[in-house]
């Protein structure tokens, strides 16, 4: 088959912005100098953190944006895959801390050891009653120097048995072949992937049903000989560390043969193919007739679900293995708050060649690292301190972020700002935010100021109205990347931010320099549009006086969670303790609104009012933690956050309160007295840490 990427790494010059003349480029810079003296000496320190002087500064941040710097930061850090261990990837780790270096930042390289796994051999054929087989293909054509697909951590093993399809692996599936007669024990089952499932997840599923080996695919009308990789390891960080950091020097560890590491795997092993693998499996498959549900949505036509010949022979073998990873930090100290850090995150290691997952957010990390260089050079410097953080191993469980939130976990608790992330910062085209509540009307206010990267004159808040007329912020429920361990384990307020979603080519070998391109931003426009929105958030956190949270938002979001939970349980338990709460955190977010508001109008300097902003500061900062519970969700202890977190393995129909989803998940009418009572508990839980933010925003005592 043809496909739509060529050797030929032509430079689409035409498309970029122009390079000056060098007469030009001599000017802009003694201009620049020019304007550094002038800040320098015409300035007092005060003068320097006045607004005016603030909003001159973001505007140059925004001035200084160039979309071929970003383009060539991206094609360095795709010359090769680099995925986390290797040593392709020290060339990404050596990369991004020399161009920190160069830009004269402080800057700082944190290792830890891990246990990683990489693939050593895997086969996969069907053989027919009359004798015959087919070999069928794992790997995608024509890319022989990327890591060979693979599911991390999955178990190795062989199997040679009949096959079975079983839709997108829910437990609702199973029940529906069940429905028809279909036991899957003893077979391998094939499924493809969903938003409802991880791929750990469909797996523990398939062996709970008694299946022998998963085969995984993704479905889509482009580059269906790519193929998905991915982790199948439970939870997040080290395994044999879990809840303290994997220190590289002689740490403690755990044995690799300790159930407390052995639960955090899948026990049947999986693999991962193309949609064409995919096909030509379930094309053979004799049995019943496909649940019309599933045939509506499939994307080719198939036999039966199968449970009959052909066999298939499935083989994987894999290593675990430990491993060295490195996070590379640099750190521009705040002149008057240096103990509140801004965090910007992004993980380099990716699967394969990593253009969009994660390279496209790792180039768009070093040109706000340029243009905070630049400022720097103007005189500028932070109210409070902005750490730029480029993770490792991310792919795996996002285990270089997790281990450094343990590591730090007291002083991220008393001093961490807010956490910035951007994984996949370019996908394709239309902008999608997450964040928790208290950010969004910053976030829009900053859309207003930053260009439509679509659209001819016009702003992003703009074309993001005509597309999305409310607006709509996604929230951080999911375990997906490395706000994670922040929000979830350590309770800082988050965002995550990228441009488009869904790629055809995600964790697959064509996500490549050539595929942004052609496909994803052909003018790195993009690229600029989230380089300026993710600084210009850093900028205003950074730099403005009284934080910019607002928790009335935080209030809003969660009497909408009520609403739903309403008309999901009716009358069987109350939900009066959360009601309550919810009140209290709206009294106290109108009340601190207020306080902020008198003290951004108070000009006057002094140190009373620099005591009074700290303290508000604090208490808005602190806020978040209120929503953790040391005791963490139901035997997902180290996720913390009642509000967002993951509800584990389990189908919920709720992106909220991850402890109540579980138990109502966990509901099967059994027992129903006990079963309303655990889902009662964990209102109480929820309603216990909403009051404990609004104690942090009243920031007195009961």
């Amino acid at each position: 088959m043809a496909h739509p990427f060529s050797s030929n790494n032509s430079k689409p010059i035409a498309i970029f912005t122009p390079v000056p003349p060098p007469y030009c480029t001599l000017l802009f810079a003694l201009l620049l100098c020019a304007l550094g003296l002038y800040t320098l000496h015409h300035h007092s320190p005060a003068t320097l953190k006045n607004p005016e002087t603030t909003f001159r500064f973001h505007e140059y941040f925004l001035s200084s944006s160039t979309n071929y710097t970003l383009s060539s930061y991206l094609r360095a850090l795709t010359l090769h895959p680099h995925v986390a261990g290797t040593e392709s990837a020290l060339e990404t780790v050596r990369y991004v801390e020399t161009h920190f270096q160069s830009l004269g930042l402080d800057t700082h390289t944190v290792q830890f050891e891990a246990l990683l796994s990489y693939p050593r051999q895997s086969s996969l054929s069907l053989h027919f009653s009359n004798g015959s087989l087919t070999e069928l293909p794992l790997t995608e054509p024509g890319q022989n120097n990327v890591v060979r697909p693979y599911h991390a951590y999955s178990p190795s093993g062989s199997v040679l048995a009949k096959a079975v399809f079983v839709n997108y692996g829910r437990e609702e599936d199973y029940n529906a072949l069940g429905a028809m007669g279909v036991n899957v024990t003893g077979c391998v089952v094939i499924a493809r992937r969903s938003e409802v499932l991880s791929r750990g997840g469909v797996v523990r599923v398939a062996q709970k049903m008694g299946a022998l080996a998963v085969l995984l695919y993704a479905e889509g009308d482009r580059f269906r000989d790519g193929v998905e990789r991915g982790t199948v390891m439970g939870g997040i960080g080290d395994p044999l560390s879990p809840g303290w950091a994997a220190e590289a020097a002689g740490g403690e560890r755990l044995d690799a043969k300790e159930n407390e590491v052995l639960k955090r795997f899948t026990k049947v092993p999986s693999l991962p193919i193309s949609s064409y693998t995919a096909e030509a499996i379930l094309r053979t498959l004799d049995g019943d007739m496909v649940p019309y549900e599933w045939r509506d949505t499939l994307k080719f036509k198939i036999g039966g679900v199968g449970s009959g010949p052909p066999l298939i022979n499935f083989t994987y073998q894999g290593e675990k293995r430990m491993a060295t990873i490195y996070n590379v930090f640099a750190v521009i100290r705040g002149s008057e708050e240096p103990d509140r850090y801004v965090l910007l995150g992004n993980h380099r290691d990716a699967w394969t060649f990593g253009a969009v997952d994660p390279n496209s957010g790792t180039a768009t990390l070093l040109d706000i690292a340029r243009r905070i260089a630049l400022l720097l050079r103007l005189g500028w410097v932070p109210r409070r301190t902005i750490i730029l953080c480029s993770w490792d191993a991310e792919e795996f469980g996002m285990i270089g972020s997790t281990e450094w939130v343990e590591q730090n976990l007291l002083n991220l608790g008393s001093k961490a700002v807010v956490y910035l992330n951007v994984d996949c910062a370019v996908q394709g085209p239309g902008f999608f935010p997450s964040a928790t509540p208290q950010l969004d009307d910053l976030i829009v206010e900053v859309t207003k100021k930053v260009k439509d990267p679509d659209s001819e004159g016009s702003t992003l808040y703009e074309k993001w109205t005509t597309v999305d007329r409310d607006l709509h912020i996604q929230r951080l429920s999911e375990v997906d990347s490395d706000f994670a361990p922040f929000l979830q384990h350590a309770g800082i307020p988050a965002v995550d931010l990228h441009y488009g979603r869904d790629f055809p080519v995600y964790h697959t070998a064509f996500d490549s320099f050539s595929w942004m391109e052609k496909y994803g931003d052909p003018s790195f426009q993009r690229h600029v549009a989230v380089a300026e929105i993710w600084g210009l958030l850093a900028l205003h956190l950074a730099d403005d006086r009284i934080l910019p949270f607002n928790y009335l938002s935080y209030a809003s979001e969660l009497q909408e969670y009520v609403s739903v939970l309403k008309d999901l349980l009716g009358d069987t338990v109350s939900l009066h303790p959360i009601i309550t709460s919810i009140q209290e955190l709206t009294c106290a977010s109108k009340e601190i609104e207020e306080e902020s508001k008198k003290l951004r109008e108070q000009e006057a300097a002094g140190d009373l009012l620099t005591l009074k902003t700290r303290m508000i500061n604090d208490r808005l900062m602190l806020a978040e933690r209120g929503f953790l519970e040391s005791d963490g969700l139901h035997g997902r202890q180290w996720f913390k956050h009642l509000v967002y977190g993951p509800c584990g393995d389990c189908e919920s129909k709720l992106s909220f309160f991850p402890g109540i989803a579980n138990a109502i998940s966990q509901s099967d009418g059994g027992n129903r007295k006990k079963e309303q009572a655990a889902i009662q508990h964990e209102i109480w839980r929820v309603a216990r840490a909403i009051q404990r933010a609004a104690h942090a925003l009243t920031g007195e005592l009961t």
